[in-house]
């Protein structure tokens, strides 16, 4: 891949992220406003980190299913996991958290709000979403959301090796929202196909990790190129990037610098505001240890 020289990436910070009582925010894998502070998405638990100056602190996302609160494969687990890979702030102050989609439990979405939680499966919804990006249902790895006017653009993580390009369907979001209360969920327009070719690392396509709304009407992605088979499980991770996308065309790419020659997986990006040249951004990063805790980058954009 070979950076754009439109765009300029520089990392001003990186931290963890851990629990008040020590325990590591696990798997984050979207990061978005929420009251004073941030809330990061951990995709192994029922739980998401709400990230306040000096504080870290759990917030309850879904119950616990088969009474397991955190998932793995080494537990047997992780087909249970809900897997919300997507963050989207709302105008309410509310974040909407989506699953990936590739199984039965991977369907539901959750609206969460400073004191209240709503959660609801949407099977029909994700159906109609393969139907429109012309996937079978396990192929599905939807891993960023984005307002773009009054429609939620969803983007599908691409898989080279599985023939699957990285993607993007618009949903009617008011829809979206009746039907987490009053259902049903087989009324949802789901509408706007775009397809993104973001380039290769060491011959692995960057694929879409997350999406973010920039205050211009254009779209900022996060990609990583990752060597693995299939949408469910990892690989490794040989180059990472973020780029910018005016409706269908990609704009800009430019590479995410490797700490210690490891590429940052990037799971989540948030806007934590503006400069005379571009953004600062807030991201945050998955290590695939569930022991070792998920980072946060402070990031500059500039363009």
């Amino acid at each position: 891949m070979d950076d754009n020289a439109l765009m300029r990436v520089r990392v001003e910070q990186v931290s963890s992220l851990t629990f008040d009582d020590g325990t590591p925010v696990r798997a984050a894998s979207a990061v978005a406003p929420f009251g004073d502070g941030w809330l990061v998405v951990q995709d192994d638990a029922t739980h998401a980190a709400w990230v306040r100056a000096g504080s870290v602190t759990p917030v309850r996302v879904v119950a616990p299913v088969d009474g397991v609160e955190v998932f793995s494969s080494a537990a047997g687990t992780k087909h249970l996991k809900p897997d919300f890979e997507a963050a989207c702030p709302l105008p309410s102050g509310g974040v909407l958290l989506l699953g990936s989609g590739s199984t039965a439990a991977r369907t539901r979405v959750a609206l969460v709000s400073p004191g209240e939680t709503v959660v609801a499966d949407l099977p029909a919804l994700y159906a109609a979403v393969a139907a429109r990006l012309g996937l079978t249902a396990d192929l599905l790895n939807l891993e960023g959301a984005c307002l773009v006017g009054d429609r939620l653009r969803w983007f599908q993580r691409g898989n080279s090796a599985a023939g699957v390009p990285s993607a993007s369907v618009d949903v009617d979001l008011a829809a979206l929202l009746r039907a987490m209360t009053d259902g049903p969920d087989d009324r949802i327009d789901v509408s706007g196909v775009r397809r993104y070719e973001l380039g290769t690392v060491g011959g692995v396509a960057l694929a879409v990790t997350d999406a973010v709304a920039l205050p211009d009407g254009k779209v900022l992605v996060s990609a990583a190129a990752e060597d693995t088979p299939n949408p469910v499980d990892d690989g490794p991770v040989v180059g990472a990037a973020l780029a910018l996308i005016d409706d269908r065309t990609v704009v800009a790419v430019a590479g995410l610098p490797a700490d210690g020659g490891v590429a940052p997986k990037v799971e989540g990006l948030a806007v934590r505001g503006t400069t005379p040249d571009g953004v600062r951004l807030l991201a945050v990063v998955d290590v695939d240890d569930p022991i070792v805790p998920s980072q946060a980058l402070e990031i500059t954009l500039e363009w």
